[in-house]
């Protein structure tokens, strides 16, 4: 039988689909691939390929970075007809550094059900396997891919006290964790590659350490790397209440969010630290 929405009307389904071994994926995943009457997709080639595997035939839209400001009206009007509308990505569950988001955000805005099916990535497999404090986590994605921007990306990171998830491409991986060991020092980390494909490997120690391992093999697959969280204690007695406020506006947080935050780092009312701020401005 058909999977259908909690309510039985049509609506957007986000798919998951295998990151590597194909069985992977889940027989839910297939039932709602048989059910939905358009699949939205990162590369038709690749989902085309899919689905001949599990002999299902879909028509199928291209949507990705470039075009989904433009693809989301038609998964709503998809929807408007009366048609259940799927999404996936080329590996892994959408909207995971993966395109997707702003087909929900619009379907969700013209009220329709969006209804998420769980099912592979890499970020998860990475964190239990890794070795490195499981909760709590944040999962970041992606750094910048040019030095400057992602140091300072790591620079408003390095304090946080929670295991940290970034993704990485392979000719990227090198430099990123370098730029993680000059930011964040030489701490506990775990780097996994090519995560449940036949050449499946995971990394751990410092950071010097695998930097080290790395560079002395052949680099291929997308990697996740597990950072420990900072055990550091954090101090702002050198700051005055002006830098301190400067300091997150700086990060690209308003006025009003940067006296919040560090009324709560001085465990001071935000009235009390409004009034220092703005005396004599």
């Amino acid at each position: 039988m058909s999977q259908k929405s909690y309510d039985g009307k049509n609506s957007l389904y986000l798919i998951p689909t295998p990151i590597g071994n194909f069985d992977d994926m889940t027989l839910r995943s297939i039932e709602t691939l048989k059910l939905v009457d358009v699949l939205f997709c990162e590369d038709t080639r690749i989902t085309k390929q899919m689905l001949k595997r599990l002999d299902i035939n879909k028509k199928l839209i291209s949507s990705n970075d470039h075009n989904e400001e433009n693809t989301k009206s038609l998964a709503v009007q998809y929807l408007e007809e009366g048609k259940n509308v799927g999404i996936v990505t080329d590996r892994g569950t959408p909207i995971i550094s993966d395109p997707g988001y702003k087909i929900v955000e619009e379907v969700i805005k013209k009220g329709y059900n969006v209804i998420p099916l769980p099912g592979a990535n890499a970020l998860i497999p990475a964190l239990i396997s890794s070795g490195v404090n499981p909760s709590p986590f944040m999962f970041y994605g992606f750094l910048n891919s040019k030095k400057s921007k992602r140091e300072k990306e790591l620079q408003n990171l390095k304090n946080y006290p929670v295991t940290i998830i970034f993704y990485e491409a392979p000719h990227r991986i090198i430099e990123m964790l370098e730029s993680l060991r000059d930011i964040f020092g030489n701490r506990k980390i775990s780097v996994a590659r090519e995560i449940s494909k036949l050449h499946e490997e995971i990394y751990r120690g410092k950071v010097e350490e695998v930097i080290k391992e790395i560079s002395s093999e052949e680099i291929r697959g997308e990697f996740v790397v597990v950072v420990q969280g900072s055990d550091e204690e954090i101090s702002f007695d050198d700051l005055s209440i002006k830098e301190h406020v400067k300091m997150y506006m700086e990060e690209g947080l308003s006025e009003k969010e940067a006296l919040k935050k560090v009324a709560k780092d001085r465990n001071t009312s935000k009235s009390e630290i409004y009034k220092i701020y703005h005396m004599g401005k």
